[in-house]
């Protein structure tokens, strides 16, 4: 059964469909009517609809402004107008939106269930396409491209010369890759509790599970006409081309990456996590582009699975990390996360390793300072400080006075935790940077009607999803609700101070709409912008 809403500003109109059309019958269960569209974008952010019917005219945001909020931040979900509009231009920007229909008003009853029909089979063959495990298991027994799959890897991970770039490019039949570029990458966490109908479970089946998984993802990529592959460890590996702006392609990224893990969650029933990585200008840098990301996805540690992980939101603008050993890498990646116990595992499991091989002092020497310009590595690529008292740099790499590994151990060991709390306290500067950045955006521009979270993330080049949550972390607030707060303090200061009238106050103040304004205002504040001028005026008299 399909969740739908109803959006339509004249109360009769939704009352018609409510209660003249069996939704049940045609594959709909009706979750919710709504008289404009500010109203129903929160319900569509909240409920997760599959199907909303909207009129365009309505107060506060039309339909069309609603069908583009909806495409970009939730492009599986169907959308039809319903309009008595029969302008050519509004069918042109229905069209460019990608709305599943565009109907004129007046409309039949009759009609309504035959347009329920149509989009109920547009769904059911979009996910018999996703859940025919009998038709991916017969793509699975094709041959698969490892040679392109290779040296598509090969490129991203070692690097290869534009002159054999464009000609294993040609020999391939792939797309040229175009300035500027982004590596996104993606890792199934696990298969949850999934077992066979026997109860048994090999590994045919993950590897059917891993190849679903990459179907999904290369319609997507198709569509998008991006560059896929997977990787011998079973990453699943896209390079994004084309775009020089930073936060656009950023933007396009964080698209990408929420569609395909949330068709994968619920079609497959399984969870993966992207890691996205910086952008860079030319492939050369590719290699550097293809480690950000790793290192973005190594964040799932401290965060979490089934997410979308940016490395600019985690550390920046730091230069692109340094290539490390296995142990090395472990070790940057337990300290880059904030994970101190496994840091100092790692340690353990390092200088135990180290006993246990009986390998020459020397050698252990050798290993122990590759540890050592680990840590420094990550202290310099995350611009961390750390004052030359607690943790010189000039005796960092000094480990021939230490006479046993043992007290290698536990210098190395301290070493770590310097280094793990000074990450932290960096970490909470940049972030909180970057939250009063956003504020001083909003404080600057709230007269602005058209403010979004995404022009504010684009400014401060974060995803929406971890801002919105350092947002309320740092502010205690919703973006909407610390934007709506600055605007009626704002007004509050017009109404004390001026003569203007309550429509000229709400238009300063980013409102357009001046009823709105009024019930925001007594909604924030317990009186109406009226009551409040003149209580004012009473206790300044």
């Amino acid at each position: 059964m399909y969740k739908a809403i109803i959006v339509d500003d004249e109360a009769v109109v939704r009352v018609g469909l409510k209660n003249t059309i069996d939704w049940e019958a045609h594959g709909f269960r009706l979750i919710g009517d709504y008289e404009n569209g500010r109203d129903a974008w929160e319900a569509i952010e909240r409920d997760k609809p599959d199907l909303v019917i909207s009129d365009i005219s309505m107060p506060f945001m039309d339909g069309l402004e609603l069908a583009g909020l909806v495409v970009s931040q939730y492009p599986y979900v169907k959308m039809i107008i319903l309009t008595g509009f029969d302008e050519f231009e509004y069918a042109q920007q229905a069209i460019r939106l990608k709305v599943s229909d565009f109907i004129l008003k007046p409309i039949t009853a009759r009609e309504i269930r035959q347009l329920l029909d149509k989009i109920r089979l547009e769904m059911d063959e979009e996910n018999q396409r996703h859940e025919d495990l009998s038709r991916l298991r017969h793509q699975l027994n094709q041959s698969l491209p490892l040679l392109k799959e290779r040296f598509l890897e090969r490129m991203v991970a070692l690097g290869l010369g534009r002159p054999q770039i464009e000609e294993r490019f040609s020999f391939f039949g792939l797309p040229p890759l175009k300035p500027g570029y982004l590596i996104m990458v993606a890792d199934i966490d696990d298969f949850g509790d999934r077992e066979t109908e026997t109860g048994y479970w090999d590994e045919h089946d993950a590897e059917f599970l891993r190849f679903a998984a990459f179907n999904i993802f290369e319609e997507i990529a198709q569509r998008e006409s991006l560059l896929l592959f997977r990787t011998r460890e079973e990453r699943m590996v896209t390079i994004l081309s084309g775009q020089e702006d930073e936060s656009l392609l950023m933007e396009t990224a964080f698209r990408i990456a929420e569609e395909v893990r949330h068709h994968i969650e619920k079609y497959l029933k399984f969870t993966v996590t992207f890691g996205v990585g910086r952008a860079c200008l030319s492939t050369e840098q590719l290699p550097a582009a293809y480690k950000s990301a790793l290192a973005a996805l190594d964040y799932r540690f401290l965060l979490g699975k089934n997410r979308v992980l940016g490395i600019l939101d985690m550390e920046g603008k730091a230069p692109s990390p340094l290539p490390i050993a296995d142990w090395d890498r472990k070790l940057a990646s337990a300290v880059k996360t904030g994970s101190l116990q496994d840091a100092l595992a790692i340690v353990e499991e390092g200088v135990a390793t180290l006993k246990a091989s009986l390998v020459p002092i020397e050698s252990c020497f050798l290993h122990v300072q590759k540890a050592v310009l680990t840590l420094m590595n990550t202290v310099q690529e995350l611009s961390v400080h750390l004052p030359e008292d607690r943790l010189d740099p000039r005796t960092m790499m000094d480990v021939y006075r230490f006479k046993t590994l043992d007290e290698i151990e536990e210098w190395l060991k301290q070493a770590v935790r310097l280094v793990v709390s000074a990450i932290a306290d960096n970490r909470s500067h940049l972030t909180s940077a970057q939250i009063r950045k956003a504020v001083e955006y909003i404080e600057t521009h709230f007269a602005n009607e058209k403010i979004t979270l995404q022009e504010i993330c684009r400014h401060v080049l974060m995803s929406t999803s971890y801002f919105s949550l350092v947002f309320k972390q740092h502010t205690g607030e919703t973006f909407i609700e610390y934007l709506t707060g600055v605007r009626v303090a704002k007004a509050k200061e017009l109404l004390q101070h001026t003569n203007l009238k309550f429509y000229e106050i709400a238009e300063k103040v980013g409102y357009g709409d001046p009823n709105y304004f009024s019930i925001l205002f007594k909604k924030r504040t317990g009186r109406t912008p009226k009551e409040y001028r003149e209580q004012h005026a009473k206790e300044s008299s």
